[in-house]
């Protein structure tokens, strides 16, 4: 595994496709909440097929905190476009059809020549693509359940929101004052 892929590193601000085919920035998607990367076989694999089912149940609570995720797979536009409508997700797919993002890090499936595919993999970012969480999802045990992720997301936010705790003395001073700690307020009313 590349030294990209451990926590505290910055993981790559690739430039890929989605499933419309428009190119799509990690950075420019992550602005400044913390993301969850999925890095997947693609839609052949049953294990890939049922963690992006349950990653579904996650999407609502992922947009009420503030975070984003990403599904990145070696299949192509169409492909992920389908896959995407057909479980009823939101959140970006983008297609790797050219491997690089495998080459790169250094997961090259090579048990699997006939596919090709990426060792899946699920990332828990910070703002700025810094790794917090690497999972290693080769075996279906090892990719995170949605309640593995909810307590990233809430160690990972604590850690990048000064206004996470607004009972504390100093932050309802600031408030009052500048109100420069607190959380943008664009960002204060979820849709």
């Amino acid at each position: 595994m590349a030294t990209t892929m451990t926590p505290r590193g910055i993981f790559p601000d690739y430039e890929l496709p989605d499933q419309d085919g428009v190119l799509q920035k990690l950075s420019a998607l992550q602005g400044d909440d913390p993301m969850v990367v999925v890095l997947s076989r693609g839609v052949f694999c049953p294990k890939d097929q049922l963690q992006m089912q349950r990653l579904v149940e996650l999407q609502e609570s992922m947009d009420v905190g503030y975070a984003s995720m990403v599904t990145i797979a070696t299949d192509p536009p169409e492909t992920l476009r389908a896959w995407r409508q057909e479980i009823g997700a939101t959140w970006p797919f983008l297609s790797d059809v050219d491997r690089r993002l495998a080459r790169d890090l250094d997961i090259v499936e090579y048990t699997d020549p006939y596919h090709n595919p990426m060792i899946p993999h699920t990332l828990v970012l910070a703002p700025g693509l810094r790794i917090h969480r690497v999972y290693l999802g080769y075996w279906f045990w090892g990719r995170p359940t949605n309640d593995e992720l909810h307590q990233d997301l809430r160690e990972v936010s604590r850690a990048v929101r000064p206004d996470w705790d607004p009972t504390r003395a100093e932050l309802r001073a600031d408030w009052n004052e500048e109100r420069q700690r607190h959380y943008p307020t664009h960002h204060q009313h979820a849709t």
